[in-house]
């Protein structure tokens, strides 16, 4: 993998979708996407790319799940 770089939410949206997720899914105070039983909450678009730091958070959660794109 390469060095991470801030994306859009647009785009990992369209990332986590290639990665067998559905959604994004209104719930609450953010949106959220499904692929079996993992939920996972995603930042809400706020015209500001996620920051590679809040990415790193992402990918722990689907490495932890063993979620390996």
């Amino acid at each position: 993998m390469g060095k991470l770089k801030p994306i859009s939410h647009k785009e990992l949206v369209r990332k986590l979708r290639k990665l067998g997720f559905d959604g994004p899914y209104s719930g609450g105070k953010h949106l959220f996407m499904i692929k079996g039983n993992l939920t996972l909450t995603i930042p809400n678009p706020h015209r500001k790319d996620i920051s590679v730091e809040l990415l790193k958070r992402i990918l722990k959660i689907l490495k932890y799940q063993g979620m390996n794109g």
